[in-house]
């Protein structure tokens, strides 16, 4: 690869905030912006997941810390993006990869899931994206990466309150981007297809059930974690210079179907 095609891709002096770094597509996405040259701080619940995503990211030759918080709840969200700035800076690439999805069935579904899903999963990304993009702006460039989902754009059973969180998410992506753009602070979202993360372990759990869904992709199987290290490491470089607002779907062309 030429040197001026390598540059386009490269993070090298960018710094990157991965929340639900720890754990899942997250913990792939922390551990492929380092590898691509950024200092990565790791944000997330469990201190124990936290501590060993940054294990794995130093032992192969990259910058990285951790911070352990609960962003399950705005209050105190000021004094969490100090703490993700202490490390290596105010970050230059923001990506919301922190998500709960409970899974009642939609009779069952009350008022105070409803709320703390939406909070998590919506509230928490846009009042980041709040708290970053000024400075990301300052500087003349920046990048915001969101997790959108297919159920942004298609209804899943026992999955209410996280699908119109995730539709949420795509449209909070449009909003963002058309609004700090024209500073120089891109931002777009990956919806990924079905991957085995904790998250989506029931359904892995049933093998008949994950092999259906596996059927209605184009490509004729689920999502392996690697799968989604290019679209990353793309919207979070340069190489997306001219690329916003814009949600790509990562599912083997489930959503095409």
């Amino acid at each position: 690869m030429s040197p001026s095609l390598s540059a386009l891709f490269s993070l090298a002096g960018r710094v990157a905030v991965v929340t639900g770094g720890n754990s899942g597509l997250g913990r792939t996405v922390a551990q492929t912006l380092a590898a691509a040259g950024a200092d990565v701080v790791v944000v997330g619940r469990d201190r124990a997941r936290c501590e060993a995503t940054v294990r794995a990211i130093e032992a192969d030759g990259h910058a990285a810390a951790w911070v352990d918080c609960d962003l399950s709840h705005r209050a105190g969200l000021d004094d969490h993006v100090v703490r993700f700035a202490k490390p290596f800076g105010m970050p230059d690439i923001l990506v919301n990869a922190a998500g709960i999805n409970p899974r009642p069935p939609i009779e069952a579904l009350d008022a105070q899931t409803w709320d703390r899903t939406l909070e998590v999963n919506l509230t928490v990304p846009f009042l980041l994206a709040q708290a970053v993009a000024p400075t990301m702006a300052q500087r003349g460039w920046g990048r915001i990466l969101n997790f959108a989902s297919l159920q942004s754009v298609r209804a899943f059973g026992r999955s209410g309150a996280y699908g119109v969180s995730k539709a949420g998410v795509a449209q909070l992506t449009r909003v963002l981007a058309e609004g700090w753009s024209p500073r120089g602070v891109n931002v777009n979202a990956i919806a990924p297809g079905f991957f085995p993360t904790p998250m989506t372990q029931p359904v892995f759990d049933d093998p008949a059930r994950a092999q259906a869904l596996a059927a209605r992709t184009m490509i004729g199987r689920n999502g392996a974690p690697d799968d989604v290290r290019g679209a990353a490491v793309f919207l979070a470089s340069r190489a997306s210079d001219y690329v916003t607002g814009q949600v790509l779907f990562v599912d083997g062309g489930f959503s095409a179907g």
